[in-house]
């Protein structure tokens, strides 16, 4: 079926703007494209297409005609804004000399509002004041012909005079200041002094106070040095301590070793668990030692340690702290004589291990046997909980130690211990006669607990050393 072509679009100039011009010709070019692709595809004459391609060359030159006069306007437009322009600027420059002029003129007058004269604003005192209280060779005579500037100057020259009065006063002031501060500055080297002072005459005193039994020097020692042993060994010393003061219980507490060791495990301690050492109590305490450092032979005869088999794997398992804790208990008996010492005790902490091991200070071979049992079943041979089994593992040999590991020993530090086995398991697989036997442990234990732990192995202790004297 044949389609004529339609007539070409004719885009001319008229009052229309060039943008609704460039929009027309816009929409003629797609539809004169659209109607040339449809040629194409349907096969027409070349006549029909050649049509159509000069009208989109007439649409092409309405589009540059447009174009041109696009451009003519915005030059109009450039030229315009150029005429304009020039009043603005010149109006702009105007105002800018005009604001720096502004400027200027106040900058002169703060310069003018900030001059001083050659009398400054002196706070002088009041005219009532200065006829009241000025001598009457300031008053009297005349210094001007002009009666303000004289009074002004007169008011000046009693503003001297007060001066130079208070700077006199400050002077002696100044001076004794400085008398004052000197005093202050002896006081403190005598207050500075005084403790080396205090510090000998506390020594001095040593001999008068063990004659009148009054040791109140060494008890204060001992007990800062306490602050230096270990959890268990506190307890022990606290306990056995509030014991003797609350009952009067006859015992003596010593604690032996050295301080300076004692200060520097601590601090490792302390480094270990806050990362920074501590330092407070450490140089109060190291003070303390140099004291006992003075104290003289008394402390060098008295042995640091026991050179036996007790410190010669002191590194290894059987590490002990540096300090110790010595127990004597006294006969309970009273009587007009010095009572009689029965026994003592020393009580070291095993650090690798967390035990507590006690024996019998000075004691010949075998004499150790008298705490062997003094509860059920407590040898002391072996480890008394699992962890510190553990850790010694088949190595720890104690038969052959003067010090040993007691069950009680542990209870009187504040470590309870769990059985390694529950009663229930071990009662249900035993027989009867195993089950009473076995019984005599944990009710020893649980009356010991139940009964005051210091008192009652004391008394203990007490007992058994009296039979032993007895059976002598």
């Amino acid at each position: 079926m044949a389609t004529e072509v339609d007539d070409p679009v004719v885009v001319g100039p008229s009052n229309r703007t060039p943008h609704d011009v460039l929009e027309e010709s816009r929409a003629a070019m797609e539809e004169l494209a659209a109607k040339m692709l449809f040629v194409k595809k349907e096969g027409r004459p070349k006549s029909e297409l050649r049509e159509l391609i000069t009208q989109m060359s007439l649409i092409f030159i309405t589009l540059r005609q447009v174009n041109r006069s696009i451009l003519l306007e915005e030059e109009r437009v450039k030229a315009e804004t150029e005429g304009a322009k020039a009043p603005v600027d010149f109006t702009t420059l105007q105002l800018h000399n005009l604001v720096y002029e502004k400027n200027h003129y106040l900058k002169a007058i703060k310069a003018c509002k900030d001059f001083r004269t050659k009398y400054p604003n002196i706070e002088l005192v009041p005219e009532e004041d200065f006829f009241r209280g000025a001598p009457e060779d300031i008053k009297g005579g005349a210094l001007s012909t002009d009666g303000p500037h004289d009074l002004m100057l007169k008011r000046l020259n009693y503003e001297l005079h007060q001066r130079k009065e208070l700077c006199k006063l400050h002077e002696k002031l100044e001076q004794r200041k400085k008398d004052l501060l000197e005093t202050i500055a002896n006081q403190k080297r005598f207050l500075s002094s005084l403790p080396s002072h205090l510090k000998s005459l506390k020594k001095a005193s040593l001999p008068v106070q063990q004659q009148l039994g009054i040791l109140h020097t060494k008890k204060l020692k001992q007990n800062r040095a306490a602050e230096l042993l270990p959890p268990p060994l506190y307890i022990i010393y606290s306990q056995l301590q509030s014991q003797k003061e609350a009952f009067g219980e006859n015992i003596e507490l010593e604690v032996l070793g050295s301080i300076k060791e004692a200060q520097a495990f601590a601090q490792q301690q302390a480094n270990k668990d806050i990362g920074m050492p501590t330092n407070t109590e450490a140089n109060r305490l190291e003070e303390d030692a140099l004291d006992d450092d003075d104290d003289g032979q008394r402390r060098r005869k008295r042995p640091k340690k026991l050179l036996s088999k007790d410190n010669l794997d002191n590194s290894g398992i059987y590490q002990s702290h540096p300090l110790n804790v010595i127990l004597h208990v006294y006969d309970d008996e009273y009587s007009d004589v010095k009572p009689l010492k029965l026994i003592s005790l020393r009580f070291e902490y095993l650090v690798k291990l967390n035990v507590v091991c006690v024996g019998v200070e000075g004691a010949a071979e075998g004499t150790e046997n008298i705490l062997c049992n003094l509860f059920p079943d407590d040898t002391g041979i072996e480890l008394p909980h699992q962890t510190a089994k553990l850790c010694a593992g088949d190595s720890a040999a104690f038969d052959k130690r003067s010090l040993r590991p007691y069950k009680w020993a542990q209870h009187l530090g504040g470590m309870d211990i769990l059985p390694e086995l529950s009663p229930l398991l071990a009662f249900c697989g035993a027989p009867r006669s195993e089950m009473v036997k076995g019984e005599s442990v944990p009710s020893g234990l649980v009356l010991y607990r139940h009964q005051n732990r210091t008192q009652t192995f004391v008394q203990r202790i007490r007992i058994r050393k009296k039979a032993q004297m007895a059976l002598e």
